[in-house]
């Protein structure tokens, strides 16, 4: 086949009609000139709980989940222009981004990407050190007593949490040598514990006990690791055979991996519990102040906002560091749920306090770092489809900021990152392909023109291997990869400006 021909024919394709906005900088809740066409992410037992939760309507929480989708975009490409001088980010007042900065000088850019810029004190990496000095003296936190600890970049502080007298707590600053004058004690009533019996999305059970999967990945799924050690047998919803825990990790961490034999198929859904799924499309981190959801099965969909990330909490059975927090409620039987903003996933529950009567704080450990821990892709609606799971990627390209892998059949394409697309400064974009040993597999950057979507750069050689360079102005891109010929797992690495 004629690779130029194949190349301009991928510059016609478009997005379908009709799909919902997303805003990737400006203003929160203005459309940018010229920006692509989105997905609309939520299932109607989402939005249902988004309604009930956070009292919104439909269309509002429709117009919630684009716009926190924006924010998340912006946030990371000014966290990579601003650099040391970047505080952190939440979603203030009317949803528009606020995004700190420890440098006067640095307020300008984030006007100027139409967020909010506030001046601190501190920079974010002098708050995570403080912070790490406190993870290191975590075994001199009583749980009942310091529930845990977070940095809290609205107020650009590290907040140590105190249950009933802060002596403990103040006892506990000073015992691990951090600068207590950027730290500040917070009463609160909680009493984080692990929520054992019942997993969120689908049960399985590791001999008498019962946990549930958190998200599919290339060979298994991931959990939370106070489900059961490295070794342990499961098996599924309808108890037949399933798998082996390969790997876990609690506490500390609280993650774990599960392979499953032939009898199962990983598949990029989640159990919407109303008798569907929610299809899941990647794992782009929301800003803090976003929309979040869980799925449990004690009390089905609940919803609420993110709060902070890398909170410590110290349960009884020990401390676990990098947790999410969250004021969406849970109850004994939720944890190790899955937890999506919109279609992209975020992680898997740990554990909380308080219930859905009177309302509560839950935390989750992020899907990404488990990813990382264990070398595992996670399954999504662009990674082959039901008939074509994931199987373990190629890892040839490294050294690239970003990376994402799949699986495709013969002829297939998916474009990244996946669903949508990327907002980028002016400068260069670099990338690289490592298909399955033998096949044809091509790659295409493309540049949304205001119209359409056009290929800008291409490596389309009779090789499963390829790279792309491009230089060029701001605005947005997405990379297409292609199957040519022959099937199986892709690995992409890509660095934009």
């Amino acid at each position: 086949m004629n690779r130029t021909v194949a190349a301009s024919a991928a510059a016609a394709i478009l997005l379908p009609a009709g799909l919902a906005a997303v805003v990737l900088a400006g203003p929160a809740g203005a459309q940018p000139t010229g920006a692509p066409p989105a997905g609309d992410a939520a299932s109607a037992a989402m939005l249902a709980a988004m309604q009930r939760d956070l009292g919104l309507t439909e269309q509002a929480a429709r117009e919630r989940i684009a716009g926190d989708d924006a924010a998340a975009r912006t946030e990371l490409a000014l966290r990579k222009k601003l650099g040391s001088a970047f505080a952190g980010a939440w979603l203030g007042a009317g949803s528009k981004l606020v995004v700190a900065v420890s440098e006067p000088s640095k307020a300008a850019e984030v006007t100027a990407a139409g967020a909010t810029a506030k001046l601190v004190a501190h920079s974010g990496s002098r708050l995570d050190l403080v912070k790490a000095k406190l993870d290191a003296a975590a075994a001199k936190a009583p749980a009942g007593k310091v529930p845990g600890w977070y940095v809290d970049v609205k107020t650009n502080t590290v907040v140590v949490q105190a249950h009933g007298s802060t002596t403990a707590a103040k006892a506990f600053i000073k015992a691990s040598g951090a600068d207590a004058t950027v730290v500040r004690v917070e009463t609160t009533a909680e009493l984080p514990r692990l929520f054992y019996d019942v997993r969120g999305g689908d049960a399985y059970y590791i001999g008498g006990g019962r946990c549930s999967v958190g998200f599919s990945v290339n060979g298994g799924f991931v959990t939370a690791g106070h489900c059961g050690n490295a070794g342990a047998a499961t098996t599924g919803f309808n108890r037949v055979a399933q798998g082996t825990f390969q790997g876990s990790s609690f506490p500390g961490n609280d993650y774990a991996w599960v392979a499953v034999n032939s009898n199962w198929t990983p598949q990029p859904w989640v159990n919407n519990y109303s008798g569907g799924n929610v299809t899941v499309a990647g794992s782009t981190v929301a800003a803090i102040g976003a929309a979040i959801c869980r799925s449990g099965s004690t009390t089905g969909w609940r919803c609420g906002t993110v709060q902070a990330y890398n909170q410590t909490v110290n349960y009884a059975e020990g401390s676990v560091s990098g947790l999410t927090r969250t004021n969406a409620c849970a109850e004994p039987g939720d944890s190790g749920g899955s937890w999506l903003a919109g279609q992209q996933a975020q992680g898997v529950t740990s554990g909380g306090s308080g219930n859905c009567t009177s309302g509560g704080t839950t935390y989750f450990q992020p899907v990404n770092e488990i990813l990382t821990a264990y070398g595992r892709t996670l399954v999504t609606s662009g990674g082959g489809g039901p008939t074509t799971p994931p199987t373990t990627p190629p890892t040839g390209c490294s050294g690239y900021e970003f990376s994402a892998s799949g699986s495709l059949a013969s002829g297939g394409s998916v474009y990244q990152p996946n669903p949508y697309y990327y907002s980028s400064a002016s400068g260069t974009h670099r990338a690289c392909l490592d298909g399955p040993t033998g096949t044809d597999y091509d790659l295409y950057l493309q540049r949304w023109n205001g119209s359409a979507w056009s290929v800008v750069a291409q490596g389309a050689t009779a090789a499963a291997d390829e790279t792309a360079s491009y230089t060029g102005s701001a605005g947005y891109y997405r990379w297409r990869v292609h199957a040519y010929s022959g099937s199986g797992a892709y690995a992409l690495g890509y660095t934009n400006p």
